[in-house]
């Protein structure tokens, strides 16, 4: 695949993939900034994972991602002490990477084969940004709904995952939508979780 780089207004080069990920850090970088400071130890929908737990990982995953392309996140603040900004922190330094079109193309040997930072991103961690922003919202009394543009591609982003997403610290046993249930309710369902 070709991935074709174009320039923001800072100059910086830039792909859908980017765009994507930028726009739904952005999203949950909102939900976490929302999270009323009494809230950060309210159990998440993610079973034994609080409010900051969910932060916690999304923080933890983009750091292992970067490991993969054999780079880090750098000193960022601790999650326990800042929520807000160490996401805001790892989500710059993934940022970057995508925009610098030697980083986003680092090849490795992925879950299912060889792929790149850019790919693994897209694929991995922007999705996990809307599931986990969701479970963020729901843990903290937010806003739950997800854009509706992003539904149907993580629809078909997690049932790419194949049987690899029902192990455990994945996502629980698919369980049944009500009869009623719209686009997203689907997609949760589909995750494990109760829309």
């Amino acid at each position: 695949m070709v991935v074709r780089h174009r320039r923001n207004d800072r100059g910086a080069p830039m792909t859908e993939i980017s765009d994507r990920y930028r726009r739904r850090a952005q999203a949950f970088q909102a939900r976490v900034d929302a999270v009323p400071e009494d809230r950060w130890e309210s159990p998440s929908p993610c079973d034994e994972w609080t409010a900051r737990g969910v932060v916690s990982h999304v923080v933890a995953t983009h750091g292992m991602f970067l490991g993969f392309v054999d780079r880090d996140l750098g000193p960022i603040p601790p999650v326990d002490a800042d929520p807000s900004a160490a996401f805001a922190s790892v989500s710059a330094v993934v940022l970057a990477d995508l925009e610098d079109p030697e980083r986003a193309a680092a090849g490795f040997e992925g879950f299912s084969g060889p792929t790149t930072f850019e790919s693994s991103v897209d694929r991995f961690l922007s999705f996990d940004l809307i599931i986990h922003g969701w479970d963020l919202a729901r843990a903290t009394g937010q806003d739950d709904r997800i854009d509706p543009v992003d539904i149907d591609g993580a629809l078909e982003a997690a049932q790419a995952f194949g049987p690899a997403m029902r192990n455990p610290r994945a996502f629980g046993p698919e369980v049944e939508p009500p009869a009623d249930a719209d686009d997203q309710a689907r997609l949760l369902a589909f995750l494990g979780r109760q829309p």
